[in-house]
């Protein structure tokens, strides 16, 4: 029997232990990106911040995440997983405690910096389950923690405007929030998963981290604040030809590493490369109903015409949180899908109701009933795709290289978020109602058509990637082999399933 079986016989009986504790530790990867959201005005105000600035409260999380989470996922795979989920949850909650006591700008931005580290728990996550879980129950543990990562983007929503009702809000509180999670979910970690059996060693690739720390930074700087700064600006288009640059010098710089951080044929690999593509574009469809779902309920009804004139929290509670509670019970279901039917064929499925679903929202968003009830649907589409791009990934690359490459799976589903929100917003202040001086500017009712469309055109281009570049990447004996060399032979005919 080989090491992997053993370690999931002998762990049988705390199995359901493990992946709770894994799912609880990723639910508060989710809640790191959007718990801001709803207390960005009073930050702004209690601070004094310009709109540019206070923006730095999320884009730095941005770009923490985007230069972490493929360094310790790599690193976790070379020394130990469940210590360095240990030192990120430290490093997170020590980035919660700051954020919560500070009344500096500046120190927020660096709390928000070492929460966003807090991202490469997702992948981790993912590689502990690969080494702790039998084969055959691997999909259902994989959509199952996956399934919170929508759920806990809705509970930060909901907890960050519970927290702030009143007369006089504190978004402290908010911290202190992500505080209280993160140690229960640290408390999960130590206690219920076991220590890592396998460990691959070697030497960290620190020039490879740098020059792909430095290309993502180059490119999500400019996306997420093109807006504020004009995107045809010097500091816009220089930030995206140091992108191009930098990119070209990571590519040579891992292809003369002895031991690189980024395996350039598994980041090609097809099954890998396209489901990183689909990464991409489900990340920017969930992030365009968020955003423009939220917009549009707040906006008044009187003077816009159109909109429900809801309270940020009503946002969250009554148009948001069906989308992510759906998006739990959904993953379930992924999962027994991605068993019975592949990977790759419920990839297409979820995508399906994702075109189902802004097709309805883009066609008809004047009712509650209809905002409520396509939410519902794309939160299922959003599941779906969560509970398959996981076994996709696992599927494609060996046993040592799963938490670098899922590490780079999260990496597209962030780079499609920051992606949505600069077009979303851009759609959105390109063209205004006509409102009475001092008024502030309201966006035309045909901005979130036109918003609704396209990320449904977004979860259209996903059905043709599962179906056409997924197809043919399905991996047969001799390249799975190949790529597989270091596992069992179980476990190699399970991944061939997965992707069918």
């Amino acid at each position: 029997m080989s090491q992997a079986h053993r370690g999931a016989s002998a762990g049988t009986p705390g199995r359901t232990s493990v992946v709770l504790a894994l799912g609880l530790a990723a639910m508060v990867v989710s809640m790191m990106q959007t718990l801001v959201v709803p207390v960005l005005s009073i930050i702004q105000a209690d601070l004094d911040a310009t709109t540019a600035n206070v923006s730095w409260v999320t884009t730095a999380t941005l770009l923490s995440a985007a230069v972490f989470t493929p360094l310790l996922g790599r690193f976790g795979d070379q020394h130990g997983k469940k210590s360095t989920l240990v030192g990120v949850l430290l490093v997170m909650i020590a980035g919660s405690v700051l954020a919560a006591t500070t009344t500096s700008l500046t120190w927020l931005i660096v709390g928000r910096v070492m929460q966003g580290a807090a991202t490469a728990i997702f992948p981790l996550a993912l590689s502990v389950l690969r080494e702790e879980i039998e084969p055959a129950k691997l999909p259902g543990a994989m959509a199952l923690v996956s399934g919170t990562l929508a759920f806990g983007s809705g509970l930060a929503l909901v907890g960050a405007g519970l927290l702030t009702q009143g007369s006089d809000p504190d978004y402290h509180r908010v911290f202190w929030l992500a505080v209280v999670l993160a140690v229960v979910a640290l408390a999960g970690v130590v206690f219920l998963v076991p220590a890592s059996r396998s460990k691959t060693g070697g030497r960290t690739d620190w020039l490879g981290a740098l020059t792909l720390a430095l290309l993502l930074v180059l490119l999500l700087l400019p996306i997420s604040q093109g807006h504020e700064w004009g995107w045809t600006s010097g500091r816009t288009l220089g930030a995206f030809a140091g992108a191009v640059v930098m990119a070209a010098l990571w590519v040579a710089t891992e292809r003369r590493v002895r031991e690189p951080m980024v395996d350039m044929e598994m980041f090609v690999h097809r099954p890998v490369l396209f489901t990183n593509v689909a990464g991409l574009l489900l990340g920017f469809a969930m992030f365009a109903q968020f955003i423009g779902v939220s917009y549009l309920v707040q906006m008044p009804e009187p003077l816009a015409g159109y909109g429900f004139g809801a309270s940020v929290l009503d946002a969250a509670v009554v148009y948001l949180l069906p989308t992510t509670l759906v998006s739990l019970v959904g993953a379930q279901l992924g999962g027994v899908l991605v068993r019975r039917v592949g990977a790759r064929v419920t990839l297409a499925a979820g995508a399906c109701f994702g075109v189902l679903g802004f097709a309805w929202l883009t066609a008809a968003h004047d009712t509650t009933a209809s905002v409520i009830g396509a939410g519902m649907v794309i939160g299922l589409a959003i599941s779906f795709g969560y509970a398959s791009m996981p076994a996709l990934i696992v599927a494609g690359v060996p046993a040592h290289q799963t938490g670098i490459a899922n590490g780079i799976n999260s990496i597209s589903r962030s780079v499609g978020s920051a992606i949505a929100s600069a077009v979303i917003t851009s759609l959105l202040a390109s063209k205004t109602i006509a409102l009475p001086k001092g008024m502030p500017a309201l966006p035309q009712e045909s901005q979130f058509t036109l918003s609704f469309a396209i990320a449904g055109g977004a979860f259209a281009l996903v059905v043709l990637v599962a179906l056409l570049g997924l197809r043919a990447a399905r991996p047969g004996e001799a390249a799975l082999t190949k790529l597989a060399g270091s596992q069992d032979e179980p476990r190699r005919e399970t991944a061939a399933e997965l992707v069918r």
